[in-house]
């Protein structure tokens, strides 16, 4: 009885053959390996998914640009315009530019805190385009950026702002600004494949941020500066960007600005954006 069971399960157990397991396995026709769009808009809906479990994300797009709005406006309107509501009109568009650039750091501390969690270690082994990993973390980031200029603006419109050049002036600012926040942003995903802690990355990020935000004409006109700070000020991106939004949001076109702006993401693209695929691959 027990030699008959055991010869049974032996049979049981025969070693399957290569051609049957190959038949097996190639029944079924392959899927089609996935685009580098729906891919990148994957990952952006990943990013956006990651905001909805994590609502306190939504502070530093909300608070803190309500909080930028209010300080800068009260305190220096009355000494640099003579009121609050003639300061708002000129400092609106820039603390919108200043506020949005500055949050643009957060897209590297999520990159490098995500590879602290070993995330990035089973995306690389998909069969994907390699940059939507990055590309996603940007779209998903692009949404906060319109939240926080969404916000300011209300704000800015409560306190007295009236942008001149109506619904499609502001879209078309808002618009630029997005443009050149998604091409900012590179900077910091490098930086965030490139450092080792979070903190590191805040660090750096506001080492490069604050000198080139206020080091622009968002708070004032810069021909009130010392004539070498001029040089420097004038040729700033945060200045060509602000000027642009500026204009935009005034009704008027400022091509020049516009032309810069897109210009200066350009390039930040073309730099950035292969050095943190780089990075990426090696790393």
């Amino acid at each position: 009885m027990s030699t008959a069971t055991k010869t049974t399960e032996a049979q049981d157990l025969a070693p399957v053959s290569t051609e049957s397991l190959a038949a097996l396995l190639l029944t079924a026709e392959r899927p089609a390996r996935p685009s580098a769009l729906s891919t990148s808009l994957t990952f952006g809906w990943r990013a956006v998914l990651k905001i909805k479990h994590v609502p306190e994300q939504l502070f530093d797009v909300t608070a803190f640009p309500i909080m930028m709005v209010l300080m800068y406006t009260y305190l220096f309107g009355g000494a640099l315009a003579g009121s609050p509501e003639e300061y708002i009109q000129f400092l609106l568009p820039g603390i919108l530019v200043m506020s949005v650039v500055m949050i643009t750091m957060y897209t590297g501390v999520s990159v490098n805190t995500d590879i602290e969690k070993g995330v990035f270690d089973r995306f690389r082994s998909l069969p994907i385009w390699r940059p939507s990993t990055m590309v996603g973390y940007l779209l998903g980031d692009m949404l906060r950026y319109t939240i926080a200029s969404v916000v300011m603006l209300v704000v800015g419109m409560i306190l007295g702002y009236r942008p001149d050049g109506g619904f499609m002036g502001v879209v078309a600012g808002i618009a630029l600004l997005i443009a050149f926040s998604f091409a900012f942003s590179w900077i910091w995903t490098m930086f965030g494949l490139m450092l080792r802690s979070e903190k590191s990355v805040m660090g750096v990020s506001m080492m490069v941020i604050f000198p080139l935000t206020f080091l622009s004409n968002v708070f004032v006109d810069p021909r009130t500066m010392p004539g070498w700070l001029q040089a420097f000020v004038n040729n700033s991106p945060i200045t060509h960007l602000s000027s642009a939004v500026r204009g935009l949001m005034a009704g008027d076109w400022p091509g020049t600005e516009v032309a810069w702006s897109l210009g200066w993401a350009g390039v930040l693209i073309l730099v950035f954006g292969p050095l943190t695929m780089r990075l990426y691959n090696r790393k």
